[in-house]
């Protein structure tokens, strides 16, 4: 047979399958998994273990405890909600739950673990805040240092029988009751900030922490390696600490952070116990919030901040990470001195896979530039006859002057702006990632670098990688969407525990010891990415179809259906590198499609689009707004906490 024949039968074949007859008129499609014009529909069983150790049955009602839990999701784009638009992503997320209480000798054998790895240590400032109230039921006593992720790994290697720790898995920790009990709080050392060489976990009590998980095989600090592989772990001890992140230690004050309303948080174990803080009779309610609210909204199955399809319909095949930085601090450079190009180029590829590189370029910080920013400081406009308010000035500055900046260095250029400043001139956060202020699709990642940021322990680097991952999607771990309750949340009122989010290895989280994307980072950037795939592939099928050139793509157009078939099996076995890698052939069949049938897909600039003075800017929901993107530091906040 010749290869033109056996092309031109494979070609009939394709036809046909897609319900298309060649010479019998207009191509009639049909497909399996291809949706042309429609969403992306990716849907999944995800399974997540409870195990409860050192807790009794008695303590922690299964039934009173699964009752918090969520029976599905269906992550939308946060940001959108700012705009009081719900735009569903395409992920249809269902859970399976199976909740394990160990028995005595498992319990014996992990305590003893934990003792094993204890160093005695000084009590924490707020081990000491907690002993000084009014209201604690006991006084803390010797403390103990416990490498958090040293345990992490002992759980994966130690895991409960039919405990399967490649899927989802929470650990629930009690130490307390037991003879052996020591106190103790959870450390993570040995990773500073790669400009200012601070550590944050030795150097700040703040960093001691009762949980921790979702390191990646190939961490390089404290990778689990390749004979672990992936794993799914994050552990949760109240009968650690009391710590500073979710101002557990705090039993006299119902407010904590003085907005005026009550912060619901979850106490030491010990508080529930002897008619403290919580009775006994919430604790099985308050784990649920956690799992909930916690763990899986917000680090197993969570939302992305940003639209992940960057330029639809035309997703980009490679992406140049251009670096601006107006030099405004005398005497320093604070791009060559604070920046460290290599070092961001590879913690962002943990999340994009699309080939990147990067640039540099100073900017000079004068005239209109300087005084858009001087004017931002007041939130005062600087263009005052574009409907614009004055948080926006950075945005519509760099978006009028796009020219200076841009320089074709990647089919995408995801812009990044550093302001270099003196004190008196600082921003009093660390960096944002913006959106164009119509839809909330993403923008501009703005970072700050002043004497006080440094002393405070920040380069820009860990900023512009923590900016850079909301660009591309990521939201925080302790803020996030619950699509049940219709519910866009952070960790202020009731859901003030949601703090304890960021006690994992991500580097969306605030705790700042380590800087690293997590397991559950990257599972989710996986699954956003393909239903940015499948949802480009849609949309240029539905063009494809309407083309008189329709018939010569259709076989493209039926593999795009297979793959998405077999992005959809990855899914169900939870196989997220395989489910991206098909979505994107899908997308790629059908773009080759597109230029056989003469279907021009073209790239969505919006982002960077600037509203005329007649136009009247839609209002967005600044507070939503500020909670997910302004990354604050400073008096008041946590990452300024000693």
């Amino acid at each position: 047979m010749s290869r033109r024949l056996g092309m031109m039968i494979v070609t009939a074949i394709a036809l046909i399958a897609v319900g298309v007859v060649p010479g019998a008129g207009a191509p009639r499609a049909s497909f399996t998994n291809l949706n042309p014009g429609g969403p992306p529909n990716l849907p999944e069983r995800i399974p997540i273990n409870v195990v409860f150790v050192g807790y009794e049955p008695s303590q922690v009602n299964q039934a009173a405890f699964l009752s918090q839990l969520p029976s599905r999701a269906r992550p939308v784009v946060r940001s959108r909600l700012w705009y009081g638009v719900t735009e569903p992503v395409g992920l249809h997320y269902t859970f399976q739950y199976r909740v394990t209480y160990t028995d005595a000798a498992y319990e014996n054998q992990l305590f003893a673990a934990l003792t094993a790895l204890a160093t005695p240590a000084d009590r924490t400032l707020f081990q000491d805040m907690y002993n000084a109230q009014a209201n604690n039921v006991l006084d803390v006593g010797q403390n103990h240092f416990i490498d958090a992720p040293s345990v992490e790994k002992w759980l994966i290697d130690h895991p409960p029988a039919g405990v399967d720790t490649r899927v989802n898995t929470i650990f629930f920790i009690n130490w307390w009751t037991r003879g052996d009990f020591i106190f103790h709080v959870y450390t993570k050392f040995g990773e500073p900030d790669p400009d200012t060489n601070y550590d944050f976990g030795v150097n700040r009590a703040s960093r001691k922490m009762i949980a921790w998980g979702g390191t990646t095989p190939d961490d390089e600090e404290t990778g689990l390696g390749a004979a672990r592989g992936i794993r799914r772990v994050w552990f949760y001890d109240l009968s650690a600490g009391p710590e500073s992140w979710t101002d557990n230690w705090n039993v006299d004050d119902a407010d904590v952070d003085g907005d005026g309303v009550s912060d619901y948080r979850m106490p030491p174990i010990w508080e529930y116990f002897a008619n403290g803080y919580h009775p006994l009779s919430a604790l099985s309610a308050d784990l649920g919030k956690v799992a909930r609210f916690v763990a899986i909204n917000l680090l197993f199955a969570s939302s992305p901040l940003y639209p992940p399809y960057l330029t639809p319909d035309r997703q980009p095949a490679t992406i140049n990470l251009d670096l601006n930085t107006y030099e405004g601090w005398s005497g320093v450079d604070a791009s060559g001195t604070y920046q460290k190009p290599a070092l961001f180029v590879q913690e962002i590829g943990e999340l994009i896979r699309v080939p990147r590189n990067t640039d540099l370029q100073d900017v000079p910080f004068v005239g209109p530039a300087r005084n858009c920013y001087s004017l931002w400081l007041g939130e005062v406009p600087c263009y005052p006859a574009l409907p614009y308010p004055g948080f926006a000035n950075l945005f519509v500055y760099n978006a009028l002057n796009l020219a200076v900046t841009q320089d074709g260095g990647g089919e995408y250029e995801a812009m990044g702006f550093n302001y270099a400043t003196t004190d008196k001139a600082e921003a009093g956060f660390l960096g944002f990632a913006d959106d164009n202020w119509i839809d909330g699709t993403q923008s501009g990642v703005f970072s700050f670098i002043s004497p006080g940021v440094v002393a405070a322990g920040y380069g820009l680097t860990t900023t512009q990688i923590h900016e850079f991952g909301h660009h591309f999607g990521m939201s925080h771990p302790h803020d996030g969407y619950d699509s049940l309750l219709g519910l866009d949340y952070g960790p202020e009122g009731p859901y003030y525990f949601a703090w304890s989010g960021d006690e994992h290895n991500s580097m969306m989280s605030y705790i700042d010891v380590n800087w690293d994307f997590s397991q559950f980072d990257r599972d989710n950037a996986n699954r956003f990415l393909a239903a940015a795939y499948v949802r480009g592939a849609n949309q240029i099928a539905e063009d494809i179809l309407a083309s008189p050139n329709a018939a010569l793509a259709l076989a493209d157009l039926a593999q795009a259906d297979q793959q998405i078939g077999l992005a959809k099996a990855a899914l169900a076995a939870h196989d997220y590198i395989t489910t991206y890698d098909r979505a994107k052939r899908a997308y790629d069949f059908v773009r080759a499609g597109a230029v056989k049938a003469g279907v021009a897909v073209l790239a969505d600039t919006s982002g960077w689009f600037v509203l005329p003075p007649s136009s009247v800017a839609r209002q967005s929901n600044r507070r939503q707004r500020e909670r997910a993107v302004v990354d604050k530091y400073g008096p008041g906040t946590h990452r300024s906490r000693p």
